[in-house]
């Protein structure tokens, strides 16, 4: 048909028809498979407990009409003669569109992948959705950057001077924020490493108190005396913190000091007394008790015993009733305590100073 042979823009009639079959028939071929294959992959994840099957249907019927109308188009813009310029503006929307889908897919599949995570890792709270936050604006951050560059490369831009900027720029941007920097990473190591967690009693070189907040940048802690202490993140993992929420159990050491005048049969009788009274108490496992020194004004005995309960107010109870026990007892075997005395003795009675 000579009607169909005519030309216009450079290109037939039936080619601009054929063009057109190929740009609907594609269009419908893969909106049905976004619809079927988002459907198949619904049904199997409904009967696995798996959460990326779930993720993945979500992502495909989250695919973009115009990601599919630029497909469509560029299928059929092949089987039409098309000026350079004009088939280089169609390869630049394709690569765009690429770009845009798969930065969709990916943008999506990072936030739920940081998500899951981080809930798994930290658990609920807000400490989480700030680690989730953050985590996920770095991971999309570079994600896109990354897409970007690929998609400049393919339309035909130079990109090694571009990175290399970037590369220069990233670079002064860091040693610019390295003190903020150094705080974020060492919140990402607080949160995943958990060398404690919000709600535990930490002793940070001379200061004690309870975890109150782990931030991005600082770590807040309430004293037990009431203020609230603030510990910037980076300095906080330079120190040596002692957690003593968790301790599994107590190791307690005290002595106590009786007279000199005590008879022997009652000193040596002391560990005996000492070890009865601790062994006596619930959830505490005795370890020893002994004779140690003869000091300036007492004969001093060292107790050491274990608390299974590492709870603080458990181990004030019980060692209350130890201090009362044994107090009894000295009471009833007529041992006294000893308390800073200095005798001064002068030589020959007389008043006479001695003769050096």
């Amino acid at each position: 048909m000579e009607f169909l042979e005519r030309v216009f823009f450079g290109n037939t009639l039936k080619q601009w028809i054929w063009a057109l079959i190929v740009t609907l028939s594609v269009m419908t071929l893969l909106r049905i498979l976004r619809t079927v294959v988002a459907n198949r992959v619904a049904a199997f994840a409904r009967r696995t407990e798996m959460r990326l099957d779930d993720r993945i249907a979500e992502l495909l019927r989250g695919t973009r009409f115009f990601f599919i109308l630029i497909v469509a188009l560029y299928a059929g813009s092949l089987l039409l003669e098309l000026p350079p310029r004009t088939r280089g503006l169609i390869h630049g929307a394709m690569v765009l569109a690429v770009m845009l889908q798969v930065g969709f897919w990916l943008s999506s599949l990072v936030g739920g992948v940081v998500t899951h995570y981080v809930g798994r890792e930290i658990g609920e709270g807000g400490d989480a959705v700030g680690a989730s936050t953050a985590l996920t604006f770095v991971g999309r951050l570079l994600l896109w950057i990354a897409l970007i560059l690929w998609a400049l490369d393919n339309i035909g831009f130079e990109v090694t001077t571009l990175i290399t900027g970037l590369g220069v720029g990233g670079i002064a941007i860091a040693l610019a924020a390295q003190n903020i920097l150094g705080d974020l990473f060492a919140s990402f190591s607080i949160l995943f490493d958990k060398p404690f967690v919000i709600g535990d009693t930490i002793k940070v070189d001379d200061m004690t108190g309870n975890v109150e907040r782990i931030g991005l940048k600082t770590t807040r802690i309430r004293s037990l005396s009431g203020e609230q202490l603030v510990f910037s993140n980076a300095d906080l993992l330079k120190s040596r913190i002692r957690n003593f929420k968790l301790m599994q159990e107590r190791r307690v050491l005290f002595s106590l000091g009786v007279v000199y005048g005590t008879p022997y049969a009652q000193l040596a009788a002391i560990p005996g007394m000492v070890r009865e009274i601790i062994e006596s108490q619930p959830r505490v496992r005795f370890e020893r008790a002994h004779f140690t020194s003869f000091g300036e004004s007492a004969l001093n005995f060292e107790v050491v015993y274990w608390m299974t309960d590492p709870d603080y107010m458990a181990f004030a109870d019980i060692q209350q009733k130890i201090n009362l026990a044994i107090f009894k007892k000295f009471e009833d075997e007529g041992i006294e305590f000893a308390y800073p005395t200095r005798t001064v003795v002068i030589a020959g009675g007389t008043g006479e100073q001695p003769k050096g």
